[in-house]
């Protein structure tokens, strides 16, 4: 009974929890170098810029290469005229300063994601949040003991920032200054399609997208191997582990049927500290373009080793599944973080 209450009081909780892919601006290229793709044995070229003092590598010549996040329209729909850029047109990019120039916010033109949420021990999730972001916000209490954690898999095809996979894991909460009512608060992010996180875990597998996490959003990146495969019934990420290059944590989801196709949008919002200690709140807006979403166990397979990651998802001593997200097209806008007005 309390799975399934919990699945009806989620609603559309999902639309990832979790706010990826995180842009920035660098110098011009200083020098170039050889990349080589250990999956296919392909070669490609690539280019060294700096970022805060970081010599981070990026594809030479791809967008990030050539236009730092800021990137003319008409050149995505000149290299990608099957995107439907109509909902980027009515966004305006700004310039920024988060630690290095970039320009907020960043687009997200083609990209997948699934999700799982799952029931986890709630005084553990208080344990892994800093004292100054729990004064603000707090873990959702859906039962006695229980609060709630989502784990969701990207894959970025084509946006600002070039192509690349990420893997979030963070805790459900309520929003800073705002009542903590569990189910109820719950309810509500659902009613507004504004839903709340705080931010755990963030494995990337490019420098670029990890060095931006962390200089510009104080975000906790590391840089592993995530591979992505699919098949006509499911979609599988395998998370390597940084230190011993071995397959960690495998996450396998099915692909749903009867996807709705009616773009809905979707406000996602976390709180952390940024490097001087200050309490600040970013978010993202996710455009659905293709999506559905069920509470059955059987739609996902998360299997742990004994790698880093996996001694940290067992720390959270997680429960049953209590919603499931499939959502194989969505677009993003990401925008920087700010300060946090303390009521």
């Amino acid at each position: 009974m309390k799975i399934k209450l919990i699945s009806l009081i989620t609603g559309v909780v999902l639309n990832a929890i979790i706010f990826s892919s995180w842009a920035g601006t660098a110098t011009n290229a200083e020098e170039n170098t050889q990349a080589v793709n250990t999956d296919n044995n392909v070669t490609t070229s690539s280019s060294i810029i700096d970022i805060a003092g970081y010599q981070v590598p990026v594809v030479a010549g791809g967008l990030y290469d050539r236009y730092r996040s800021n990137p003319p329209l008409h050149v995505i729909q000149s290299e990608a005229p099957n995107v439907d850029l109509s909902w980027f047109k009515q966004l305006r990019k700004t310039k920024v300063d988060i630690g290095f120039e970039s320009y907020s916010p960043n687009f997200y033109y083609k990209n997948s994601k699934v999700t799982a949420v799952f029931t986890a021990d709630i005084d553990r999730l208080r344990e892994l949040m800093p004292s100054e972001v729990l004064e603000q916000v707090q873990p959702l209490q859906i039962w006695p003991g229980r609060g709630l954690v989502a784990f969701t898999a990207y894959a970025y095809h084509y946006c600002d920032n070039d192509s690349y996979n990420e893997i979030a894991l963070s805790i459900i909460t309520n929003e800073p200054g705002s009542s903590n009512l569990g189910p109820l608060t719950l309810v509500g992010q659902s009613m507004s399609k504004d839903f709340w996180g705080y931010v755990l875990k963030l494995p990337v597998d490019t420098e670029l997208a990890r060095v931006r996490g962390i200089v510009g959003y104080n975000l906790p990146k590391w840089l592993t191997r995530i591979n992505l495969s699919e098949n006509d019934q499911t979609v599988t990420y395998e998370i390597y582990d940084s230190k011993t290059g071995k397959v960690d944590v495998t996450f396998e989801a099915q692909k749903l049927e009867d996807l709705s196709m009616d773009a809905a949008l979707v406000t996602n919002s976390f709180t952390n500290i940024n490097a001087k200690g200050q309490l600040t709140t970013g978010y993202a807006v996710s455009r659905q373009l293709s999506y559905g979403s069920n509470s059955d166990n059987d739609s996902v397979n998360l299997k742990l080793n004994d790698g880093e990651l996996s001694q940290y998802i067992k720390s959270l001593k997680l429960g049953d599944m209590v919603k499931y997200e499939y959502v194989p097209e969505f677009q993003s806008a990401l925008y920087a973080p700010e300060l946090l007005t303390q009521n």
